[in-house]
């Protein structure tokens, strides 16, 4: 399991370590070492005689850095070539040993129109930015701003060139060229403060980072996170650390999400994985039910009921061949207020789990529907009771409502009700995405995007939801103040649709037993891995929300054969 931990903490975690003789600040700085000298071998196991330069800051990060580049050229990995922010004393003992092998070192402070830089830059095939650590202070001081400018430039020159290298096909040429050149970076971008997320404007965008001990909160805020590439976390040996355990904070893994997968028994039925109902649709948008019923049924729901508009049925079943259906009366395509009444009758204890929302549109009559379901025109809900309402049978006038989940227009519905919380059971899961969250805490899109870790935390625990925050880095907050985060960033989950896939495949785990922040955290990583198996098999761009669909089996096929 990842942790998410403040730089502050993690430096406090780091001296308990040392001082209870967990492990010493040394060795924490070999382990880092060897992790990112063994990551970087990776990054470049296709390049024949591999050039790598380290671009050395003063400090700590800087030594982590320089122990890689020893570490690669003892192990012939690479030819290493070491770049100083400031020279180092020559009585350094790491320095000695970079004179026994002969490397190539130079220094900031002697390269003044860092013409030496660009050349280490132009003919490496792999940069390792150990400039700057998690303590960075922005802005950067103009040396060090100068370097990093450099090294960008170089970067840019190097791969704005290397189209025109290929002056043959690759079968025709005897020398093709060099891969491409990436960036390694070391704990995090240089440039980047790894709290708030916040970017200098001359840090290098890494191609992948190498964090030590547990993420930090800024390596998935926007705009760092643009830089931070593929993240690997090394735990360097604090694995055992009593310290770290405290933390709840988690970033989701593939680990993680397998160990949340409800069990599947071989002499089980479609009962044994539970019903689910899906209310929503419109003439408007009549795909959402199908997209959400096909996700709740991918992710191991036993029977799908779509409660949806007359039309809407009409069109959707010939192409949703498994799903139930419970017809809803409707006005011009839209469901209606009496609609309250058939769902009512349907007994709701057969379920196990409920969505609202998907292409329910925010129309009048869908509007009063979705009011008078939860009873926010009268008085509020009492927490756990369920579904109220005045003007139904005596029998039904208290109904327990299923694990709920509330998405896309039920939540700019509610939007517009005080205190819509209140009419909530507890533990019913939201999915806004930012937009949404905007518009349900009476603020902007900008504001939740800058503050999306405190923001899902507090609002989480005021309006005692589970909160899933979409978007990239999703973020699941639970009532007791738990927090976890997806690993995830594609553009591929940027199109309609995709949101209705997920809020299904959460309601299809609620059916199946899983709590509400269980089943909410294994449903944004699975959703979310399908996202990155879509892109990868099609352009990201080309990806739809159907795309998404097919991927789940597959994604699921190949997480569950990895940790085998």
């Amino acid at each position: 399991m990842v942790k998410l931990v403040s730089v502050e903490r993690l430096r406090q975690i780091e001296t308990d370590a040392d001082s209870s003789g967990l492990i010493t600040y040394r060795q924490m700085t070999e382990n880092a070492a060897t992790a990112t000298a063994e990551r970087a071998a990776k990054m470049l196991t296709a390049v024949v005689d591999p050039k790598v330069t380290v671009i050395v800051g003063p400090g700590n990060n800087g030594t982590d850095g320089l122990l890689t580049g020893l570490l690669l050229a003892h192990a012939k990995s690479a030819q290493v070539r070491l770049y100083f922010l400031t020279a180092r004393p020559d009585s350094d003992d790491d320095m000695q040993i970079v004179r026994e092998l002969g490397l190539l070192v130079a220094t900031a402070e002697d390269d003044h129109d860092k013409r030496l830089l660009r050349n280490m830059i132009a003919s490496s095939d792999l940069v390792i930015d150990a400039l700057f650590g998690i303590g960075v202070k922005l802005p950067l001081r103009e040396e060090a701003a100068k370097v990093l400018r450099m090294v960008n430039q170089s970067i840019n020159d190097r791969r704005r060139a290397l189209p025109e290298q290929w002056t043959h096909t690759p079968e025709q040429s005897q020398h093709p060229p060099r891969p491409m050149i990436r960036v390694l970076a070391v704990d995090c971008p240089s440039g980047l403060d790894c709290d708030t997320g916040a970017l200098d404007k001359n840090a290098i965008p890494a191609d992948a980072t190498i964090t030590y001990i547990a993420a930090k909160p800024g390596l998935l805020t926007f705009p760092g996170a643009e830089a931070v590439g593929t993240l690997h976390v090394a735990t360097i040996g604090l694995s055992e650390s009593k310290e770290l355990a405290k933390e709840r904070d988690t970033l989701l893994t593939a680990e993680d999400a397998h160990a949340l997968l409800p069990n599947r028994q071989l002499d089980s039925n479609k009962g044994s994985f539970g019903r689910v109902l899906i209310v929503g649709g419109s003439t408007t948008y009549i795909g959402a039910c199908a997209m959400s019923a096909a996700a709740a049924y991918r992710t191991g729901a036993g029977l799908v009921i779509v409660g949806t508009p007359q039309p809407v049925v009409f069109a959707l079943a010939p192409q949703v061949w498994e799903a139930g259906w419970l017809t809803l009366p409707h006005e011009m395509g839209v469901i209606a207020p009496d609609a309250v009444n058939v769902i009512l009758e349907d007994d709701l204890t057969r379920y196990k789990s409920l969505l609202i929302g998907p292409g329910l549109t925010q129309e009048k009559p869908a509007a009063d529907f979705l009011k008078r379901l939860l009873h926010t025109t009268d008085r509020p809900l009492k927490r756990g009771l369920g579904f109220v309402m005045s003007d139904t049978p005596e029998s039904l006038d208290e109904v327990k409502l299923p694990p709920l989940v509330l998405d896309a227009d039920a939540l700019n519905i509610l939007a517009e009700v005080e205190e819509w919380w209140t009419h909530l059971p507890e533990d019913t899961v939201i999915t806004p995405h930012p937009g949404e969250m905007a518009r349900l805490t009476k603020s902007d899109t900008d504001a939740v995007q800058a503050n999306r870790l405190s923001l899902a935390r507090e609002k989480a625990a005021e309006w005692k939801v589970i909160l899933v925050l979409k978007g990239a880095h999703t973020i699941i907050a639970a009532p007791t103040g738990e927090i976890a985060v997806l690993p995830f960033k594609t553009s591929a989950l940027a199109k309609g649709g995709t949101g209705d896939v997920l809020a299904g495949m959460i309601t299809g785990l609620l059916a199946q037993g899983m709590s509400p922040f269980k089943a909410a955290c294994l449903a944004t990583y699975w959703h979310g891995l399908a996202g990155i198996t879509a892109a990868n098999t099609q352009s990201a761009r080309s990806v739809m929300a159907r795309d998404v669909i097919e991927a789940l089996g597959i994604s699921m096929k190949a997480l569950e054969e990895n940790q085998a």
